[in-house]
């Protein structure tokens, strides 16, 4: 219950799960960091320590994806915002960093193009099916996830050789994984495990 004497339907009512708790407090911050490290990407100027900033600003947001995810299951804290939060929050540090990257030109367009297409219309599909439960995230998802973090942190990094190899080598493993899981996100929503 709110302070008003009104349920929090953003919570959960049925489980007595608070709105307020560690895990939405992390997707919140994942939110704030979203703008912040838009602007250390493309608005301040591109020194060798505003790079090391922007990485360093992804990388901790990224970072409170994997905790929110972790904390909020093992301690029974999933929420209706949660729900419908982290997977905006996500999408808008991934969305970021591409467009980003690809606006100073370190990743290809149709690359970009192609993981925003995906990513908006698995978020879509999973406000669909919000009502018949969360579809979790397959395995070839997270390895997707942390394929990304990779790439977005490599290119971010102001260094050059190897890191370049590292990051190419990882975003064409999120490329491939980004389009094998939506068809396989996709045919779960059409077709659910009975």
């Amino acid at each position: 219950m709110s302070n008003f004497g009104k349920p929090d339907y953003l919570g959960d009512p049925v489980n007595n799960v608070p709105l307020i708790n560690i895990p939405n407090a992390l997707t919140c911050l994942r939110l704030i960091l979203v703008p912040i490290f838009g602007y250390l990407l493309l608005a301040a100027p591109q020194t060798t320590t505003n790079q090391w900033i922007s990485a360093t600003v992804f990388l901790v947001a990224a970072l409170t994806d994997f905790m929110d995810g972790l904390w909020a299951r093992r301690y029974g804290l999933i929420t209706n915002f949660g729900k419908i939060a982290d997977p905006i929050a996500d999408k808008a540090l991934i969305g970021t960093a591409l467009v980003g990257l690809s606006l100073i030109g370190e990743v290809a367009w149709w690359v970009t193009v192609v993981i925003l297409v995906r990513e908006v219309a698995v978020t879509l599909l999973r406000f669909r099916v919000i009502k018949r439960g969360v579809i979790p995230a397959s395995r070839g998802g997270k390895v997707k996830t942390v394929s990304q973090i990779v790439a977005i942190v490599a290119y971010l990094i102001p260094m050059g050789g190897w890191v370049t190899t590292v990051a190419n080598t990882a975003l064409g493993v999120a490329l491939a994984l980004t389009v094998l899981t939506g068809i396989d996100y996709a045919a779960k929503v059409r077709y659910p495990p009975s």
